[in-house]
């Protein structure tokens, strides 16, 4: 069964990238979701005050990766104890943030939340927002597939493609063949 998860861990390209390579993965889409705004820009959105988050939408089947599993490789790929931040992308737009879709999701994503840091897996306190699915917006097409189009591009080569790299050796259990 196909079933889908919102992420916020940061600028959108990033959180893609990875995601796009996962196994069960059929589908990403980055979008904008969350905020006050309807059909904002992405110009709007970097401004930081349409309460909008950058998230990617992941499909992806159940058969073959689960909601945890998703789960895992956000919470491993993006800092979520740090508030409106994730390394120089600064701003209420790249905060962490779990939108669910059902009361199941809600619960499953709490847990993992519960139990990583009650296995403190990070120094600081865990910052991510679980939120309802509200407010979503697909970024301009010139977002989608961001990294695959322009891998040479300054942010993609100094950002985008250490975090793949690091996701690629993490979870190379997990990589589309």
């Amino acid at each position: 069964m196909i079933r889908q998860a919102v992420l916020g861990g940061g600028c959108f390209w990033c959180l893609e990238a990875v995601f796009l390579e996962v196994a069960g993965v059929v589908d990403v889409e980055s979008a904008y979701c969350g905020g006050h705004v309807n059909d904002p820009s992405y110009e709007q959105v970097c401004n930081g005050d349409t309460g909008h988050v950058e998230v990617v939408r992941v499909a992806f089947d159940d058969t073959q990766v689960s909601f945890a599993d998703i789960l895992s490789i956000f919470f491993a790929i993006h800092d979520p104890t740090t508030p409106d931040q994730q390394g120089h992308d600064i701003g209420p737009q790249y905060r962490s943030a779990i939108f669910f879709f059902d009361a199941a999701q809600q619960v499953e994503a709490r847990a993992v939340i519960d139990r990583l840091s009650r296995d403190r897996v990070f120094r600081d306190p865990i910052v991510t927002e679980v939120l309802p699915l509200s407010a979503y917006f697909a970024a301009e097409p010139y977002h989608q597939r961001y990294f695959e189009r322009h891998p040479g591009q300054g942010y993609c080569r100094m950002v985008v493609a250490p975090k793949l790299a690091k996701f690629r050796q993490a979870f190379a259990n997990r990589l589309a063949r």
